[in-house]
C-alpha cells in the first residue's frame, strides 16, 4: 500500500503555499454509545461531550494536558478527518455507511488497558482483527476524502513519521493505518516522561474497572468539524448487525 508520490517533499513543498481551508470535516470513529460508562468518564475527562452541541464544561485539567483529544471528542480512529471529494455530499456518505454497517458484523476488540503509546495516555488493544476491520474502512470510504491541500499538509507534523507513514499520509489521509494502524482512544496530549507516573495513576484511578469490560466495535460512528477551531462533534452513529453470518 505504498505511493509512488515523493511523499515527504510533497509535504515540505506543500508547507510553503499554506492555503486557508474552511470546509466541515468528517471523520469515521469508533465510540461506545451516548450514555455508557467509558463514555461518561471520557467526557468528564475531557469536560465536554461529543454528543452534545453545546460549550464546554470547565475542565479540571489544563489544555496542555487534555486540549487535542477533547478537541476530537473521545474515539478510535478508523477513518481519519477528511474533507469531502469533488462530486461527493454528506448524504452519499451516509448511505454507503448505513449499507456498510447493515452488512457487517461487529468488531471484538476485547479488554482496554490504559498506558502510553508514543508518549499519549490512552487505553488501547492490538488485535489483528480490529486492524483487518480499520483497513476495510480506510479503502471502503477513500473514494469520499478529498485530498490533503497545502494548509492541511501543513499542519501536520512529519518529523517522527518514517517514509512509509509520511507516504500513507499523503495516500490515505493519515499515517497509522494498514501494518501501522494500532487501536486507541486517546486521553491526553504527548506527556513528558516525568509526569507519567502521577498521571497514570490518575487516570486509573478515573477510569476504574470501565476499561474491563469485553469492547467490541459495534456501531460507526460519523463525526463532523465545521471549520479547522471548532470541536469535533457526533453527527450520526451507524449500528452494525450481528445477525450477519461470518
Amino acid at each position: 500500500m505504498v505511493s509512488e508520490m515523493p511523499s515527504r517533499e510533497y509535504v515540505q513543498s506543500a508547507r510553503r503555499d499554506n492555503l486557508c481551508v474552511c470546509q466541515p470535516r468528517y471523520a469515521i470513529y469508533y465510540t461506545t454509545f451516548a450514555n455508557h460508562p467509558l463514555t461518561v468518564a471520557a467526557e468528564n475527562w475531557f469536560g465536554r461531550s461529543a454528543f452534545e452541541q453545546r460549550g464546554k464544561n470547565a475542565a479540571e485539567r489544563p489544555d496542555a494536558v487534555i486540549g487535542e483529544p477533547r478537541r476530537y471528542g473521545f474515539h478510535a480512529t478508523l477513518k481519519a478527518p477528511f474533507r469531502l471529494a469533488a462530486g461527493t455530499s454528506i448524504e452519499d456518505l451516509e448511505t454507503d455507511l448505513d449499507a456498510f454497517a447493515s452488512t457487517t458484523r461487529p468488531c471484538p476488540i476485547g479488554r482496554l488497558r490504559i498506558g502510553v503509546l508514543a508518549g499519549f495516555f490512552v487505553p488501547a488493544q492490538k488485535i489483528l482483527g480490529v486492524a483487518t476491520f480499520a483497513s476495510r474502512i480506510v479503502e471502503t470510504f477513500d473514494c469520499f476524502r478529498a485530498p490533503f491541500d497545502a494548509s492541511e499538509l501543513c499542519r501536520r507534523d512529519i518529523g517522527g513519521l518514517d517514509e512509509a507513514e509520511t507516504e500513507q499520509l499523503v495516500r490515505w489521509g493519515y499515517p497509522y493505518v494498514f501494518e501501522s494502524f494500532r487501536f486507541h482512544m486517546t486521553l491526553t496530549n504527548r506527556i513528558a516522561e516525568h509526569q507519567r507516573p502521577s498521571l497514570e495513576a490518575e487516570l486509573r484511578n478515573h477510569f476504574g474497572t470501565i476499561v474491563d469490560e469485553d469492547y467490541a466495535i459495534d456501531a460507526l460512528t460519523l463525526f463532523e468539524q465545521q471549520n479547522p477551531e471548532a470541536d469535533f462533534f457526533v453527527r450520526r452513529r451507524f449500528t452494525l448487525n450481528p445477525g450477519v453470518r461470518f
